[in-house]
């Protein structure tokens, strides 16, 4: 179901704004600073309840109001009002479904799956395994109904463990009791990941075909402990180095996705147009991969899709857009670096922000044009 009312109140330097995007191609247009990112950042914290711009949410807080407020509603019979309030003086979220208070943001974030391509998405191939595993268990949360109550054992489990490694004495009987814990809830955990990732390879190979020709790029999933071996097992044989390092040195948190150009890490090959699409590819595949599935549709946030892709490259992005059944909001400085990639039949809606204010007619919206 696409958003179609969004209201954004005391987010960083828009003034109060209310829109009806578009279902499906959403394009926005303004000079740097002139709020389009925040424009996404609202909608990344109406569905993820956390801001991909700063750890500390109070900071997208305007200097000069007392709250955060952001309110969506999901189009549909009933449609599904969405809330999220950030207070200056208060710790944590006020958010509400259908309004009604929730404590968990993964009961939020189920009901508007996102994916965003920003300036900051060549994390996923250069950075630490960390934003590879949170990309990888994106996915799987989406196809495995109770994956987060199994992710959320493991994590137990683990944080026991940890905390007995630390001990000067360490209480034998309860190490081999979390130990035996973590494994098995790992052992589950490892077998979603592993079916997801036999399910996304197919999709992700031929996204990137569509957009790139890099038949040499391999993407494998790495559970995170020795494959030939039971994970019980190494917890009791590597108690002793543990106990030196302090923490548990195998186990799904050290979990990843690996990229190789041939026998070279991709980070080490690629240019930064090439990553730029490699990580495109793996995005949009998310979205495909549900729709496939049949469970969910994708929202997708691209800021500066221009930067680092030519016209060439860019057009083929926009055409896999297009084949989606998902509501997309782009951003760009210039129109003209995504106007004509889209198909006379595509719904396309067009925003201009000027000085945090959405210009154009009374809803915000621009003229609806097709190309």
């Amino acid at each position: 179901m696409p958003l179609d009312h969004l209201h954004f109140q005391g987010l960083r330097n828009l003034p109060s704004v209310t829109w009806q995007p578009g279902a499906h191609v959403n394009l926005i247009f303004g000079d740097n600073g002139s709020g389009k990112t925040s424009l996404l950042e609202g909608l990344h914290i109406l569905g993820m309840g956390r801001s991909f711009r700063t750890r500390q949410l109070k900071h997208a807080i305007t200097h000069d109001q007392d709250a955060l407020t952001l309110f969506g509603r999901l189009a549909g019979e009933p449609p599904l009002p969405l809330g999220v309030e950030r207070r200056r003086d208060a710790d944590g979220l006020n958010v509400r479904v259908a309004g009604e208070k929730i404590d968990r943001i993964a009961e939020l974030a189920r009901h508007l799956p996102m994916q965003l391509i920003n300036p900051d998405a060549f994390r996923l191939i250069e950075g630490a395994p960390a934003a590879r595993r949170e990309f990888l268990d994106w996915g799987v949360f989406y196809v495995y109904p109770d994956f987060f109550d199994v992710w959320r054992r493991a994590r137990r489990a683990l944080k026991h463990r940890n905390a007995l490694l630390r001990h000067d004495r360490i209480d034998e009987q309860s190490l081999a009791l979390w130990s035996r814990e973590l494994a098995r809830w790992s052992d589950r955990l490892d077998a979603m990941r592993s079916d997801w990732m036999a399910r996304f390879s197919g999709v992700f190979n031929a996204t990137l075909a569509e957009l790139i020709d890099l038949p040499d790029l391999s993407l494998r999933y790495h559970r995170g402990w020795d494959k030939s071996r039971p994970l019980e097992e190494i917890l009791l044989e590597s108690v002793a180095t543990d106990r030196q390092m302090k923490f548990t040195q195998q186990g799904p948190q050290r979990a990843d996705l690996r990229l190789r150009m041939g026998r070279y890490p991709a980070s080490e090959v690629l240019s930064r147009g090439q990553q730029k699409l490699v990580v495109s590819a793996m995005k949009l595949a998310q979205g495909r991969l549900l729709e496939q599935e049949g469970r969910h549709r994708c929202l997708y946030l691209i800021d500066d899709l221009a930067a680092e892709l030519d016209e060439q490259h860019r057009r083929a992005f926009c055409r896999l857009l297009e084949q989606m059944n998902c509501q997309t909001f782009l951003t760009g400085i210039e129109p003209a670096s995504l106007e004509g990639h889209w198909g006379i039949d595509t719904d396309v809606k067009r925003f201009h922000v000027k000085q945090g204010r959405l210009a154009g007619t009374a809803d915000g919206t621009m003229t609806r044009e097709h190309q």
